[in-house]
């Protein structure tokens, strides 16, 4: 059987641009198939009740939505869409989303709350598109790095094997903490593990600053060093999370999950070695 996944893309978030490789990295597993539609940088509703509905062309088995602030006027259109749709579904979020999560519940939707990938500095004194895309490539490496994609991977899978095996979807009701990363980054240097603990919380604290510099402060003389700083928190949150990469190459210990012949995840923690079920 394979697998018909529909994934929707509203703005963006770290995860965003990997979401659907993450669960195809090789571009050759058997047992799913995955189409994508997205409304761009832009998340208003508008936005989002023109591109939402046109995945039901694909008749997914299961649909993912994606977006900053899963609270937001746009992303609460598709919360309300897929819910009203005969199709499981799971939200992906920033940690804003964990304030809509009883939302989420009552519409029957499974969610994935990221907590470390933060909003981006969006003051134009700052961000240009060098600057987003370098903001973007340090999230997306923190969350690579610390282990937060592998358990996005994992939490997917476990979704596709329930259908593969016809059995009904429990969708995930997940919040990835610092800890919840790192237990599926499988660290086992504890230095590693600590760097990747403290990539995790810095770049969790991002957002923080974000939003103090790009609502609550007017000042420009103000609010310019407060996202240009955020921005180099994630900077430092990035090379964190590859010195505890490192570490565990240096070791030959670093974990691998590669997705198999067959489509399920395999498990390799030597270089030499060939992945196993």
């Amino acid at each position: 059987m394979v697998v018909k996944i529909g994934i929707i893309k509203s703005g963006n978030i770290g995860t965003s641009p990997v979401i659907d490789l993450i669960l195809d990295e090789r571009a050759d597993r058997p047992n799913i198939d995955v189409r994508l539609v997205g409304s761009g940088a832009k998340m208003n509703p508008e936005q989002v009740e023109e591109v939402a509905p046109k995945i039901a062309d694909f008749d997914p088995d299961f649909c993912i939505f994606i977006s900053p602030n899963p609270g937001a006027p746009g992303p609460a259109k598709a919360r309300e869409i897929l819910s009203a749709a005969d199709k499981p579904a799971i939200i992906i979020g920033d940690a804003p989303g964990a304030r809509v999560a009883d939302e989420m519940d009552e519409q029957g939707l499974g969610y994935i709350i990221v907590n470390a990938d933060p909003m981006i500095g969006a003051r134009r004194e700052l961000l240009d598109p060098t600057e987003m895309a370098s903001f973007n490539s340090d999230i997306i490496k923190v969350l690579a790095a610390t282990g937060a994609y592998r358990l996005i991977q994992k939490t997917i899978g476990e979704i596709i094997a329930a259908v593969e095996a016809g059995e009904e979807v429990e969708l995930p009701k997940l919040k990835i903490t610092a800890e919840k990363a790192v237990e599926a980054g499988e660290f086992t240097n504890p230095y590693a593990k600590a760097k990747a603990y403290a990539a995790y919380e810095i770049a969790s604290k991002v957002a923080d600053l974000d939003v103090k510099g790009c609502f609550m402060v007017q000042d420009s003389e103000k609010y310019i060093p407060i996202v240009a700083a955020a921005h180099e928190m994630a900077s430092t949150a990035a090379k964190l999370a590859v010195e505890a990469r490192e570490i565990e190459k240096a070791n030959d210990t670093l974990c691998r999950t590669p997705h198999m012949g067959d489509g399920c995840i395999g498990n390799k923690c030597v270089l030499m070695e060939k992945p196993e079920k």
